[in-house]
């Protein structure tokens, strides 16, 4: 494999695999190296947003997960299966803020509501230099299509983030949903 257009992060939740794998297919045949994380229980989140496990040289986070209310919804387990101090429930801006550690990360949320300001804004406090998300609830197909063509535009079109984000909201009106969150630097 030649030098990879990019390095970036999918984090999978739960029934979300049908989508992540069509991303990954798309990104790899984009040039992007891919490296795909799949969770099945909260510490495997925290693993990645905390930095951990994360490869060297990720250049973005796309967070491939089913939203709601603002919060990442997250697999239930029995709970004999949870391990001491894991959390339960969702991830919403109170996890972010406890586990994240995003230094200079572009984040895509790419699950419904979690382009909620105060989730945004967690993310923004632990580290992320942009971060985005639908506010709204997308359908399917569109949730793919944004990402497609954000990656699209940075990779084939050599647009930086916010460009190519303009490209991809302009396909449809149902895409105006999506924002864009930028860290401001004091």
């Amino acid at each position: 494999m030649s030098k990879p257009a990019m390095q970036v992060a999918l984090v999978v939740g739960p029934d979300c695999d049908m989508e992540s794998q069509a991303v990954r297919a798309a990104l790899e045949y984009f040039g992007v190296r891919v490296f795909t994380y799949w969770i099945g229980r909260p510490n495997d989140l925290i693993s990645v947003l905390s930095g951990d496990d994360l490869y060297e040289g990720t250049d973005m986070m796309l967070l491939n997960f089913h939203g709601d209310e603002g919060s990442l919804i997250m697999p239930e387990l029995g709970e004999e299966v949870y391990e001491e101090d894991e959390p339960r429930g969702g991830f919403g801006p109170g996890e972010i803020m406890r586990y994240a550690k995003l230094d200079g990360k572009t984040v895509i949320a790419n699950g419904c509501s979690l382009g909620d300001p105060a989730l945004a804004d967690a993310f923004l406090e632990r580290g992320c230099r942009m971060y985005i998300g639908p506010d709204d609830y997308p359908d399917g197909n569109d949730a793919l299509m944004f990402v497609l063509r954000l990656f699209y535009e940075i990779v084939q079109q050599g647009r930086d983030v916010k460009e190519a984000f303009a490209q991809a909201v302009a396909m449809s009106g149902e895409l105006s949903m999506y924002r864009l969150y930028e860290r401001q630097e004091s």
